[in-house]
């Protein structure tokens, strides 16, 4: 039996208009938008896709693992209809406001407990893009760690992955335990239907606080919030005139070449 440890995290759904998305600057977070659920981060569905291409193959369990301050059942539930075998919340205040290393801590010490062949993550989070939990949760576990994959595989104990590079991908061999954090180039995961997504209402779900996870003390901070802002758009015109069409496209010349652009 494999034991696959899929991390995923519920975002606000980067596909809706930005027109919705507020910031409160003293607290430096973003507002959720009434009438608006979050989601499932899509890499971390391009990961519990890979886990279920493994599950296909090979005798496997799936243990999907969330964490928050606040969780939405009924997003996550979405792992357990598409074929996960388990979900874990970890909800607790305490695991609200986090930089990627506390994450990375408190993630590796749950999955400790779960136990593991294979841990699985999206290449980042499509709200802070900074693409680190998944690589601390493998320094944490003292496991290797392959970044970016295309395609998962499992093999007589060993894992192979094709990691997405610039020109093409590159082929990675591990022994298990491994960790890998899985690119949009692996595919979508596969649809879920209406009845699974009713049948998954009724399965258990595990809650663990900060207690339940077993945590000691957290670790430093190695990052800081220095501020939140929407970004300001702004445009502005020149008009560049001359007594003719020769004269204003001198002109135009001479402008674009004192700014430097020509």
């Amino acid at each position: 039996m494999l034991n696959i440890v899929v991390a995923v995290k519920q975002v606000l759904d980067p596909e809706a208009p930005p027109s919705i998305f507020k910031i409160d600057p003293e607290a430096k977070r973003v507002i959720p938008a009434a009438g608006i659920p979050p989601v499932l981060n899509p890499y971390d569905e391009n990961a519990l896709e890979a886990a279920l291409r493994i599950k296909d193959i090979h005798q496997s369990r799936i243990t999907a693992i969330s964490m928050g301050a606040k969780l939405a059942k009924a997003v996550l539930r979405k792992c357990l209809a598409a074929g996960a075998d388990e979900l874990i919340m970890l909800e607790d205040q305490a695991f609200g406001s986090l930089d990627g290393n506390t994450t990375a801590y408190i993630l590796a010490t749950a999955i400790t407990k779960i136990g593991y062949d294979l841990v699985l993550t999206g290449r980042q989070a499509a709200d802070t893009d900074a693409g680190q939990v998944g690589s601390g949760i493998a320094e944490f576990l003292g496991i290797p760690a392959v970044t970016i994959a295309r395609k998962v595989e499992v093999d007589n104990g060993k894992l192979r992955v094709e990691r997405v590079v610039s020109d093409g991908y590159q082929v990675v061999e591990t022994p298990l335990p491994a960790l890998v954090t899985v690119s949009h180039e692996l595919g979508q995961l596969r649809n879920v239907a209406l009845r699974q997504l009713m049948a998954a209402q009724d399965k258990p779900i595990q809650a663990w606080g900060y207690q339940d996870v077993g945590i000691e003390a957290l670790p430093v901070k190695r990052t800081s919030m220095i501020d939140l802002y929407i970004p300001r758009r702004e445009s502005k015109c020149e008009i560049v005139n001359g007594n003719n069409e020769e004269e204003a496209a001198a002109n135009l010349a001479l402008r674009l070449s004192e700014s430097r652009i020509i």
